[in-house]
């Protein structure tokens, strides 16, 4: 009913108000919010790295050093356990997960055991559910041979711990930089993920994030030459080290550590006094002075090393002992080299080494670049919605406009209330809301005309109107819904930052549609009481259409299943062209910092870096050009290593605008779980409409969205296109997109069923497409316009992604018409032929009238 209560309408614009106020902040910046009043809120959308600028990095910490740690630990406990028991043994080995040990004596087996149960003890695996783990278990294999297995359940344990750790490592390491705001947070049982917004030299963030900074005092070994050492064999309680740098000098250093940087309280980068070099300065805990003093005490005139990471930094000679507990490392260091040696001592040792197993870096230019070109695609490709929604239905577009106003405003509330990131490919997303939002009122004011024409009154037909497109607009938007929800679980990134602004704006287009257009209408009705529609309606067009679609069937459908096949041979043979994601590799997007590119003399240069297959492109203007280096051999140590001979070759004549490097690990999944997302969407849809309809809508809704899947993906396929994980986007929103189609004419079509028991079934389809037609094309209009404006306007980045759209949503609108319904005639929804004659006629005239003719 055309009646809303006084307490509707204020919750209504309780609802708009609020929405605005909390949007409102995001107009204004950090600065000018500060001198508001602290009553307004101040709460910003936070943008994500590709459109300010920043780092996202991905750190995978390898099982295989924390089963080496835990076996090395294993083994020196076995030793020290024996020997403090004095039981003499022989043979103390260990590989992989397993260690063994023969006890000499055999009349000491059971002593042995007995000294080894510390290593068997459970251990408390702590956390909310209590519990715990055996990380060790003993045999005895007879004849006096012991055997040691570390569990996997130990392993996992320590590995958690071990992440947990590393975590707060990384955190304080990454707040010594300065930023703000960075997130840092666990992935899964191995990663670690860093985002920080802002940053300007991720190479310095990913050289301390790279770096173990296990630091340690050891003496050096005087008794034997360091070459001889490299020739013969060191003694057993000695190694072979090398210094910095590229002559990196040996030394023969004692396996025994005198003092660890776990004993370190602060370190701070200084200058040498004397020479006025970069040094860094330390400062122990009274235990690790304690110890410090009586190993300089004890050794006077004999050299120590100073260690970090295996690599000797320093190696000076003591003078004289060193009781305050400080003193300083010298190396050669740069000024940023000391203060980065200083982060590092000051955040801790990691555990395990960490490595990068994916990296996607934007540019503070490209990000500001990139919010220009997204407002400016959103604002086009809005203003062209509106002048067709007013164009075509004058003081009823109006009031659309207003709607599509609120929805964007309690998108962007929402979004600031959620906390959610903003990315490019989420103003893709809002862009697209807008195109599709105007459906909703598109169905309305179709049903509306259609009611009015069919001789109720304007009244009658507005509250009609809005009743029965509600269950079609639920119907369509839960579909694309679902979609959404699918790249939100298993995409990352700006995927995720795509699907969540598209799931915001199907929520708010069924909420302005249903409550604030409906009001809006309620308001217009009860002060003005029209008697008629407004002239300014002009969609009328196709009023009395009777196109027989399924007259030509038979031949739409054979030239679909031939290009299908088509498609399909090509993906299997010719096979598309897989963005890093899927292969792994690397993408550096540079910009010259004067004139234009020279795409010859970059390639020339990278031909001598023996990174592999290089690629090089133009990319937007003659100033920006893209490279693509191959997978590594190396893995993920070596993908870092060929963007650091890229940058190093290029950076004096170019800006790194954006850099994404995926490993080989990632690729891996991220393949399966692009897969994973298009199944699991395409079986949650067909769930759902097979719930609310027939089983045959079902199984043809289905045919339908996959005819549109292979078709697109044989559009990748002809036109080389780059796929990516954005691709997988656009591929699940095409599916959204022709579900939503599909959904509104099977809506039609089980009304009609239900009205015309005794039409045939090839009629009653071209019935209800044609009923259909004026809401089918002004809303692909719609989603056209917005698309265009993104393609033409929104950057090189997302084009690919919008180019995908644009074709899907013409096969998507296709696929509605000439597979969703002939697959019913095909699964004989109806039997043919059925109830032919008088009764025919008769339902075709009822029909005709009431689509009013």
């Amino acid at each position: 009913m055309l009646y809303f209560a006084r307490w509707k309408t204020i919750l209504l614009w309780l609802a708009v108000v609020a929405s605005v106020l909390v949007a409102l902040p995001n107009l204004f910046s950090k600065e000018q919010l500060k001198q508001f009043p602290s009553w307004i809120p101040s709460k910003q959308i936070t943008l994500g790295l590709d459109l300010q600028g920043g780092s996202h990095i991905m750190l995978q910490m390898q099982r295989s050093d924390i089963v080496k740690e835990r076996l090395d630990t294993t083994v020196s406990d076995i030793r020290t356990n024996l020997r403090d028991a004095n039981i003499r043994y022989t043979g103390l080995s260990g590989t992989g997960q397993a260690i063994q040990v023969r006890i000499t004596d055999p009349a000491q087996v059971e002593a042995a055991k007995k000294a080894l149960q510390s290593l068997t003890a459970l251990v408390s695996a702590g956390g909310l559910t209590g519990g715990s783990l055996q990380e060790a278990t003993l045999d005895d294999a007879g004849d006096g041979l012991l055997k040691i297995n570390l569990t996997d359940a130990g392993i996992d344990y320590r590995m958690s711990s071990a992440l947990t750790q590393s975590i707060e490592v990384v955190r304080r390491r990454v707040d010594e930089l300065g930023n703000t705001e960075p997130l840092i947070q666990r992935q899964g049982s191995d990663r670690i993920i860093v985002q920080v917004p802002g940053l300007n030299d991720p190479q310095r963030l990913k050289a301390l994030l790279n770096q173990t900074a296990k630091l340690t005092f050891r003496m050096v070994d005087t008794s034997m030459p360091v070459s001889e050492a490299i020739s013969g064999r060191p003694p057993a309680t000695s190694e072979v080290l090398y210094g910095e740098g590229e002559a990196a000098e040996p030394y023969l250093v004692e396996k025994r550590t005198i003092i660890s940087g776990e004993d370190l309280v602060d370190a701070q980068a200084s200058f040498n006094q004397q020479n006025n070099e970069p040094v860094v300065t330390f400062r122990f805990d009274s235990r690790g002075s304690q110890r410090f003093a009586q190993a300089t005490q004890q050794n006077v005139g004999k050299p120590f090393a100073i260690i970090l990471d295996n690599r000797v930094i320093s190696a000076p000679v003591i003078r004289e002992p060193i009781i305050g507990g400080s003193g300083q490392i010298s190396g050669n260091f740069t000024v940023q080299g000391a203060n980065d040696l200083a982060v590092l001592l000051r955040a801790g040792a990691l555990p395990a080494t960490l490595t990068v197993v994916e990296e996607r870096t934007v540019g503070p230019s490209l990000g500001a670049d990139s919010i220009r070109a997204g407002v400016s695609a959103g604002f086009i490709g809005a203003g062209l919605v509106v002048l067709l929604m007013i164009g075509l239905y004058g003081f009823f577009g109006v009031l659309a406009v207003v709607a599509l106003v609120a929805n964007v405003i309690m998108i962007m509330a929402v979004l600031t209330l959620l906390g959610s990131t903003l990315t490019l490919p989420g103003i893709a997303g809002i862009v697209l809301t807008i195109g599709m939002a105007v459906d909703s009122n598109v169905l309305i004011y179709e049903r509306i005309r259609e009611e009015f024409h069919s001789g109720r009154s304007l009244i009658q037909s507005i509250d009609t109107g809005f009743s029965k497109a509600l269950a079609t607009i639920v119907d369509a938007n839960f579909t694309t819904l679902i979609a959404a929800g699918v790249l939100f679980f298993l995409g990352s990134g700006p995927v995720r930052g795509f699907s969540v602004t598209l799931a915001i704006g199907i929520i708010t287009t069924v909420f302005t549609a249903f409550a604030l257009t409906r009001w809006m209408f309620a308001l217009w009705v009860n002060r003005r009481r029209p008697k008629h529609m407004p002239k300014g309606v002009r969609t009328g067009i196709f009023d009395g259409t009777n196109i027989p679609f399924m007259g030509i069937r038979r031949y739409t459908f054979a030239i679909s299943v031939a290009l299908s096949l088509a498609a399909l041979g090509g993906f299997g043979t010719v096979g598309m062209k897989l963005g890093i994601d899927f292969t792994g590799g690397s993408i550096i997007e540079l910009k010259a910092k004067q004139g234009d590119a020279d795409i010859a003399a970059i390639r020339q240069e990278l031909s001598t870096l023996n990174v592999g297959d290089v690629q090089v492109q133009s990319f937007g203007d003659k100033s920006s050009v893209l490279v693509r280096l191959q997978a590594q051999d190396e893995g993920e140590n070596g993908e870092q290593s060929a963007v650091a001979k890229v940058r190093d070759g290029l950076q004096d004549s170019y800006e790194f605008r954006r850099t994404e490097v995926v490993g080989p690990s990632v690729s891996g999944e991220l393949t399966k779980s692009a897969t994973i997302g298009v199944v699991v969407s395409l079986l949650a849809i067909l769930v759902y409409i097979w719930i609310r309809f027939e089983w045959q809508f079902a199984a043809g809704a289905i045919i339908a969205t996959l005819h549109d899947v292979i078709l697109t993906l044989g559009l990748y396929v002809v036109t080389g296109v780059e796929f990516d994980l954005s691709s997988i986007a656009a591929i699940l929103t095409i599916v959204g997109y022709s579900l939503n189609d599909t959904v509104v004419v099977y809506d039609r079509m089980r009304e009609n069923l239900r009205r015309y028991k005794k039409m045939p079934l090839d009629v009653l389809i071209d019935t209800s497409i044609n009923q259909t037609l004026s809401r089918t094309i002004l809303t692909s209009v719609t989603t056209l316009l917005a698309l265009l404006a993104l393609f033409l306007f929104g950057g090189e980045v997302i084009r690919s992604f919008t180019f995908a759209m644009l074709f899907g949503v013409l096969v998507g609108t296709f696929s509605s018409i000439y597979i969703a319904a002939p697959v019913l005639i095909a699964f004989r929804l109806r039997p043919e032929g059925a109830n032919r004659g008088d009764d025919e006629k008769e339902d075709k005239k009822k029909a005709i009238g009431g689509a009013g003719a």
